[in-house]
């Protein structure tokens, strides 16, 4: 079943729609999700008006009082109209669809029914609109590995606009430091969006090579890359034969220079790796980001590389070990610092330097790059977190909890950041001596997932001693 547009549902669809529009316009918010979700039941392939029905959910549940939120912090995964949902999916996904679009009326953040969408809209075939529904899902669990990459790959797979994947994607690699598979997925996802801004779509179909669509060979090749690399070792081999026969006659050639590089960095060829990257530092390319986290990112494999070619069997295999992880931290922290100067203005750049230091110990540094850190709306919340565990660890406490319930304030969402924040807060409220304020964060936990970190422990001691 394909997504249809306003042009192919039927004309009584189009009517109710076009009420249902009159309605949202009216700001009659409830009437217009009655129809939208009306007009879904008939046709649950018309995306344009899932997603208008989706703007009316959230700003219902904006407008709502501090109830909404309460809904929210209870959890809609466990009630009967989720259950159903999951049982119905598989005999009938559209029933299923519809059922988790009621509970989303309720409550337009609920991952258990957006789930329920967007697995019934796979078992559709409707995969812009699956899409749809992870977008909303990593939005509010953008920490979410598995779901980032999943919806990466949904992206790519239903033609839609792939750039959206990729900042979801750097975004986690960014917060999350190296990562294999979210670093191949954002590979697979950029090469489609090369395809994609490029208008190769055509070759998809076996109508023409990636080659003769794309406008030069240097963006043929590097989609070639991006599309194949990493798979097994004779892919890479067979692409580094390509990259240097195509470097002999076009030495000045700086894209394939650096794939070049990253490629030797994958195989663990080292000295061949950064002999090319010091190569790139005396060109135009020397003033590129990108070229900085790569020649980092490739230092980083090589202090992996040396850490597994240790003998575990020696006797000083756990001081090697230590030594190497010292020394992998101490260049990530030197290079950060290095960057950061290079790059003052970048906020992002100053949170990885205030991780760095947190991980290092050294809270003070960290939370000076922190305090600046927060003021990038994507870092804030994450950057405050970081910044209380600072004050945690200096002792300071009261700042610690203070700063632990300003961001929890910020986060409506009860997804995995905000079960940290507040984790966290009752960590810093037990250290001041403030149990059953502590107990209390621990139970908001324990109520969503038992199974978090310690909270059980704790809320099943603290019973125990009653």
């Amino acid at each position: 079943m394909p997504e249809k547009s306003i042009n192919e549902i039927s004309a009584d669809s189009r009517r109710l729609f076009t009420k249902a529009n009159e309605a949202a316009q009216r700001e009659n918010g409830d009437y217009a999700i009655a129809l939208y979700c009306q007009v879904l039941e008939k046709e649950p392939g018309f995306l344009e008006c899932r997603k208008l029905l989706r703007a009316e959910q959230q700003k219902k549940a904006g407008a709502s009082s501090g109830g909404f939120f309460k809904k929210m912090m209870s959890g809609a995964g466990s009630s009967p109209q989720i259950a159903k949902a999951k049982m119905t999916i598989g005999k009938n996904p559209a029933e299923a669809m519809a059922i988790g679009e009621q509970v989303l009326n309720g409550d337009p953040n609920s991952l258990a029914a957006l789930r329920i969408v967007a697995d019934a809209a796979v078992a559709l075939e409707l995969m812009q609109t699956a899409a749809f529904a992870l977008e909303t899902m990593v939005k509010i669990s953008p920490k979410d590995k598995a779901l980032v990459i999943e919806y990466s790959e949904r992206l790519s797979a239903s033609g839609g606009d792939t750039r959206n994947g990729e900042r979801a994607l750097q975004e986690l690699i960014r917060t999350s430091g190296y990562d294999g598979d979210l670093n191949q997925a954002l590979k697979n996802l950029s090469a489609r969006t090369t395809m994609d801004e490029g208008g190769y779509s055509a070759a998809a179909g076996g109508k023409a090579s990636f080659r003769d669509m794309l406008k030069n060979k240097d963006e043929a090749v590097l989609l070639e890359q991006e599309k194949r690399v990493v798979k097994n070792e004779s892919v890479a081999d067979r692409l580094i034969g390509e990259y240097q026969t195509r470097l002999q006659s076009e030495p000045d050639n700086l894209k394939i220079a650096r794939e070049l590089a990253k490629l030797y960095a994958e195989k663990s060829q080292f000295t061949e790796a950064f002999a090319l990257f010091d190569r790139l530092k005396k060109t135009d390319m020397a003033s590129d980001p990108a070229l900085d986290r790569a020649i980092g990112d490739a230092t980083v494999r090589q202090f992996d590389f040396q850490s597994s070619q240790l003998n575990p069997l020696a006797p000083d295999y756990a001081e090697q070990v230590a030594k190497i992880a010292a020394d992998k931290v101490a260049f990530q922290l030197a290079d950060c610092q290095k960057r950061v100067e290079k790059y003052p203005t970048d906020l992002a750049l100053r949170f990885e330097l205030g991780v760095l230091y947190f991980q290092t110990g050294k809270y003070s540094e960290a939370i000076a790059e922190l305090q600046k850190a927060q003021q990038n709306p994507h870092k804030r919340l994450s950057a405050m977190n970081y910044l209380a565990q600072c004050y945690s660890k200096r002792k300071m406490y009261d700042f610690a909890a203070r700063t632990f319930q300003n961001a929890i304030k910020e986060k409506p969402v009860f997804d995995e950041e905000k079960k940290e924040l507040v984790y966290n807060l009752g960590l810093a409220l037990e250290a001041m001596g403030k149990k059953e304020e502590a107990i209390e964060q621990f139970k908001l936990i324990y109520e969503l997932d038992i199974s978090y970190k310690d909270v059980a422990k704790k809320v099943d001691d603290y019973y125990a001693a009653q």
